[in-house]
């Protein structure tokens, strides 16, 4: 029996395996975990495990303490590892001081997109279009249970 669309909800393709950073993470711990795990955001939760905001790739290369410059020869392992995976363009801002004391906090986006396990993926795809984002979180009694992505909304319409 085919599925459609209408009765697809965000239970049915959300990611329950949620990697979420630390709102106290310096930016270069924030950078390596994000390249570790191969992922361009995730939530924030506060020291209490409190969803606080959520912070991307894009957030650390728009931060104003990132100098566009050439990497120094002895660079940090997270910007080689990214070397090949990002366009030169994009890695020309993407130079994180380990001796900042600048902190996910400082750079997150605290709006949140958020809804519940029974939102028709419609009206997910509508929400992530008109708000311009690529991630939103899933909750149940305020808690993250979820995260849908551009990549899931798109695997949706491979499947139809």
């Amino acid at each position: 029996m085919e599925t459609s669309v209408k009765s697809i909800t965000a239970r049915d393709i959300m990611t329950r395996d949620v990697l979420a950073a630390r709102a106290d993470w310096p930016l270069d711990r924030l950078a390596e975990f994000l390249l570790e795990h191969g992922i361009s955001g995730a939530p924030v939760l506060s020291e209490e495990g409190v969803l606080v905001g959520v912070v991307s790739l894009t957030d650390l290369v728009r931060h104003e303490e990132l100098p566009e410059r050439e990497p120094p020869h002895d660079v940090p392992a997270y910007y080689r590892e990214m070397v090949g995976r990002y366009a030169e363009e994009e890695l020309a801002g993407f130079r994180v001081d380990e001796t900042s004391d600048v902190l996910v906090r400082d750079i997150m986006t605290p709006s949140l997109f958020r809804v519940d396990e029974d939102t028709p993926v419609q009206e997910i795809a509508e929400m992530m279009i008109r708000g311009h984002i690529h991630r939103l979180f899933v909750t149940r009694d305020h808690r993250i249970v979820g995260i849908i992505t551009t990549m899931d909304l798109l695997r949706v319409v491979r499947d139809l």
